[in-house]
């Protein structure tokens, strides 16, 4: 069960008496729920709490948003009322651009992550628009389905894969036109993972964070395509676990 903590953040109600906080933030076409596996993993330790863009699930009437930038702008005020114990975040894939998007937007005010983790994802600067978010209705469903991000049952359903499409294709717009000829570093450690056999990033590519943060940075590489959460989950779990130790944070900053 998901508990909303405004309009777009949610809790798995898992931890709330852990003495960190992580803000995971989904990939296109995710949802918040999509890390309730991850957030049964790392309680009671870690409090895991997930981003919910607009357009789907219980924001399902919403204006959809198809900006990176934008996203970031709504989740980094809306992140403020979290930060009474410290906080990390980790996104993947899309999520990590706009994890990093509302790191530096924090950071500009005074009140950045202690860690960031980006999943799946290049730097901000990277070419990235395969043209996925033009593509006709039955080519989009056909790409997530390569992807393996979508469950079977979803695609097979021709009316439900029509009242989700748009929030996919809003969501590959957002990423697939996101793209920074600057690229700030963060005062606080980056950790950046990457699947060994994924199609999208390569793995010198996800090495490439190194250069955006002022602190420590760590890379990981796992076996696995872009979707290596799934099939990783206690690996990256662990990663996560000593990341995120309190003993940890010293070394980072």
């Amino acid at each position: 069960m998901l508990f909303p903590i405004g309009p777009w953040i949610r809790s798995f109600g898992l931890a709330p008496a852990a003495s960190v906080r992580l803000l995971c933030f989904p990939h296109a076409g995710g949802t918040a729920a999509y890390y309730r596996p991850m957030a049964v993993a790392l309680a009671p330790d870690v409090e895991l709490l997930a981003v919910q863009y607009p357009g789907r699930q219980d924001r399902f009437r919403e204006r959809l948003v198809d900006s990176v930038g934008e996203l970031a702008d709504h989740v980094a005020d809306a992140v403020r009322p979290l930060l009474s114990r410290p906080l990390s975040f980790f996104g993947h894939s899309m999520g990590a651009a706009v994890a990093y998007e509302v790191a530096l937007r924090a950071q500009a005010r005074g009140d950045g992550p202690r860690t960031l983790f980006v999943s799946g994802q290049s730097t901000p600067s990277a070419r990235r628009d395969r043209g996925i978010h033009a593509l006709p209705d039955g080519l989009l469903a056909a790409e997530l389905e390569r992807l393996g991000a979508t469950d079977p049952a979803v695609l097979a359903d021709r009316e439900l894969l029509g009242v989700l499409l748009p929030a996919i294709r809003a969501d590959y717009r957002a990423i697939e036109t996101y793209r920074r000829s600057d690229e700030p570093a963060l005062d606080c450690p980056i950790v950046a993972l990457t699947g060994t056999a994924d199609p999208y990033v390569r793995p010198s590519e996800a090495a490439a964070w190194a250069s955006l943060t002022r602190r420590a940075f760590a890379f990981h590489e796992l076996p696995g395509d872009h979707f290596f959460l799934d099939a990783r989950r206690d690996h990256v779990c662990e990663i996560l676990r000593g990341h995120l130790a309190p003993s940890s944070s010293a070394a980072g900053r």
